[in-house]
């Protein structure tokens, strides 16, 4: 004859809701009563079907991660990070790819609530008036990753991008360079690319150091914008010495561009970027970059999105800490 949770309970002298705590791995059973749990389990065979469970408690432990782009060298720390708590609580990821298009995120969204997902994880895209209408219809717990809505509306998990634009623009003004042009993301993006332009323009003028619109080229984070945009440079008739970009990709494509025309790097030109991916470290010479703390992104972002879904008390908005990673990229410009 099949056990059943009843059976469970009774074996292991506890309520029929403790078991269901149990088999869904929820804190708040102690390491006492859960192995009473598992072992009553182990000896009558107990094997409980995922879908009828998911019924009666009205959960399905699966996680949304709505990500714009997987290949992309940014974001699988991020889901590393997500996946690695999953897995410790028992949660299934469903990840789905909306490459910054928002009928993919609106058909995403649709299809989440359908499968009954217990949470959503979104990551990196702006949220405009929308796309905020939308995740408030489908009425489940959303957390953002790498982005955040501009009136702190829903949760999120992020850095200070100002603040980081601001240091990568400074360093380059402490070694010594007053031309410095910037590779920036989407002039209109409020989450990576008004911050980012921001810090830029107040490490100019904190140092005293005319803001030169000229000096900015727009682009989308990636490698072709990042070399198209360095032939712009190399066309102008006073070059910066130096070039903060907005990712590591666009500064990548910047110093490859550069290099094919016969300039050297940190030479001619001093490169910075922006995310800290393994491409920055690797590229030859290495790239000095404000490295995000990714892992740690995706694995806050889980835990505050499972607490949320537990009713616990969560703060708003986390900014993590970055780091500046000084390599051979820049160097110090003496005249």
């Amino acid at each position: 004859m099949t056990a059943t949770i009843k059976d469970v309970a009774k074996k292991a002298g506890v309520g029929l809701g403790t078991v269901s705590r149990v088999l869904n791995n929820h804190p708040s059973v102690s390491e006492e009563t859960k192995k009473k749990v598992l072992d009553a389990i182990k000896e009558l065979e107990y094997n409980p079907n995922a879908i009828a469970r998911s019924l009666k408690i009205k959960t399905t432990n699966s996680i949304g991660v709505m990500i714009p782009d997987i290949s992309s060298g940014f974001y699988p720390e991020i889901v590393r990070g997500i996946e690695d708590v999953a897995n410790k609580y028992k949660y299934n990821i469903m990840l789905l790819n909306t490459d910054l298009k928002r009928e993919k995120e609106k058909q995403a969204l649709i299809m989440l609530k359908e499968k009954k997902a217990d949470g959503i994880l979104f990551i990196s895209n702006t949220i405009d008036y929308k796309l905020k209408k939308e995740f408030q219809s489908i009425n489940i717990p959303i957390v953002l990753i790498a982005t955040k809505d501009d009136n702190d509306e829903f949760y999120s998990v992020t850095i200070d991008n100002e603040n980081a634009a601001f240091q990568a623009a400074n360093y380059l003004i402490e070694l010594g360079h007053k031309n410095i042009a910037m590779l920036a993301g989407k002039k209109e993006d409020p989450n990576a690319g008004v911050p980012r332009i921001n810090g830029y323009k107040k490490a100019l003028i904190e140092n005293n150091i005319n803001v030169d619109e000229g000096n900015i080229f727009y682009g989308d984070y990636k490698f072709k914008s990042g070399y198209e945009n360095m032939l712009k440079i190399l066309k102008l008739k006073k070059k910066p010495t130096a070039i903060f970009a907005a990712s590591d990709t666009m500064a990548v494509g910047a110093a490859s561009c550069a290099m094919q025309m016969g300039y050297r790097i940190p030479d001619d030109f001093s490169i910075i970027g922006f995310d800290g991916i393994e491409l920055s470290e690797y590229f030859y010479p290495p790239l000095t970059t404000i490295k995000q703390p990714r892992y740690e992104m995706g694995a806050k972002g889980m835990e505050k999105l499972l607490k949320i879904i537990r009713g616990d008390t969560v703060e708003k908005s986390t900014e993590l800490e970055f780091q500046l990673i000084k390599r051979s990229s820049c160097k110090f410009r003496g005249d």
